[in-house]
């Protein structure tokens, strides 16, 4: 399913080397590696642990490894894994939910600073504060009344925002432990994480065979490839939820970012923020990032759109050639820090969230207690309701094809 570039090195749980043991073994072979794909819910013990490649040589540390990242209240555990580059910036990845814990990238000094939020817990993802670096699914963003008409037949989807269905359900693919596998190349470092989502699960039609896959190049680029296949028509809408601050995660209010998305037009939304149907253009509205922008300047506006989002909420079309064509979507820039993030995608909109409701009781990362408007999100993505909406592109999957789709964060500095 997965269209693999080159060949497979896979994950092997060897992280009790100096523990006083030599390694874990595999099924059937007395004392020999585990080398394959690690399974949901192991237990990896210790700290970061090297990873085996397929030939049985240990993977350089610095571009992956992995480690315990503790166990859920269910008692599952979660596995984080940690991919790096030669210019020291890294992403950590884990297994629950497929998500970007953190993400360590240098500003114009040099130093290093983790620019997602997220927790230093697993529960705390799955108790579903904010969906924080998260892959939803099946359907990210909303469906109007969580129900939808496929073929003629209509389904009803578990509903978890009022009366619409939000990010996959009460349990999507957020709340769930994915399979992993880890390959290396010369510059770069992936991460593989597989999902089987049955038929029926939230409500969707069609048993869904999904892929994401993490890379990280020496180039700072973190590309994030989607697939997935199906028995059945159904719907599919595959984003990553990251939450990002330029400054640092614990570094306050973006809202001194400057954003420019290369959109002419958006799709207004009514009060459930379900989109009308209209696609309206940007220009003389708050909306309007056509141009380098300070994310503040306008988030308080009186504009009708800018208040039923409480901020800015909001699904752009982004400009593209021909559709599915890989384009810039948005460039971010953090005067203070000089780091500047661009957004490519093949995915013909992006959501722009500027955390309007991050603020909460629920401590994040090294205590930091994260702030309204403390950081924000740029999820490339179908348009929501698209199901409800035929004038928007279609998701709908059907058996024999294939959904992929690509998004790319690069990072630069600026002096």
């Amino acid at each position: 399913m997965f269209e693999r570039i080159f060949p497979l090195l896979l994950i092997a749980a060897l992280g009790l080397a100096g523990c006083g043991e030599a390694g874990v073994t595999g099924e059937g072979s007395e004392g020999s590696e585990r080398v394959g794909r690690t399974e949901p819910g192991e237990s990896i013990a210790g700290g970061f642990s090297q990873v085996v490649g397929a030939s049985g040589e240990a993977l350089d540390m610095e571009r992956v490894s992995v480690r315990d990242f503790g166990s859920l209240d269910d008692g599952r555990q979660v596995s984080l894994y940690r991919l790096g580059n030669a210019g020291g910036n890294s992403v950590e990845i884990m297994d629950l939910g497929a998500a970007i814990v953190s993400l360590r990238m240098a500003d114009r000094d040099g130093a290093l600073a983790d620019i997602v939020t997220g927790f230093d817990h697993p529960q705390a993802y799955a108790d579903g504060n904010g969906y924080m670096g998260v892959v939803v699914g099946r359907y990210a963003n909303r469906i109007a009344g969580g129900r939808f008409t496929l073929d003629g037949e209509t389904y009803q989807l578990a509903v978890n925002s009022g009366s619409n269905a939000i990010h996959g359900g009460v349990r999507g693919f957020d709340k769930q432990l994915w399979r992993v596998e880890a390959e290396t190349r010369e510059d770069r470092a992936s991460l593989e994480l597989s999902l089987r989502s049955p038929h029926g699960e939230e409500g969707y039609p069609g048993t869904l065979e999904v892929t994401v896959r993490y890379t990280l190049t020496d180039s700072d680029r973190l590309i994030i490839d989607y697939r997935a296949s199906t028995d059945r028509a159904t719907i599919v809408n595959l984003t990553n939820h990251a939450y990002f601050n330029l400054e640092g995660h614990g570094a306050g209010n973006i809202l001194d970012h400057e954003l420019q998305l290369n959109a002419d037009t958006y799709t207004p939304i009514d009060a459930q923020s379900i989109p009308t149907g209209e696609i309206a253009p940007v220009a003389g509205t708050p909306l309007d990032f056509r141009q380098p922008k300070a994310i503040g300047r306008d988030i308080e506006s009186p504009f009708e759109q800018i208040q039923r989002g409480s901020g800015f909420d909001h699904n752009f079309v982004i400009n593209q050639a021909q559709p599915g064509a890989l384009t810039r979507a948005a460039t971010v820039y953090s005067p203070r820090s000089g780091r500047v993030m661009h957004v490519h995608t093949d995915q013909p909109g992006v959501q722009l969230y500027t955390g309007n409701f991050l603020g909460g009781t629920v401590p994040g990362k090294e205590a930091v207690q994260y702030q309204t408007r403390g950081a924000f999100c740029l999820e490339t993505q179908h348009f929501p309701d698209s199901p409800n909406k035929p004038q928007f592109p279609s998701t709908v999957l059907r058996p024999g094809e294939l959904y992929r789709t690509t998004t790319i964060f690069s990072f630069e500095v600026r002096p």
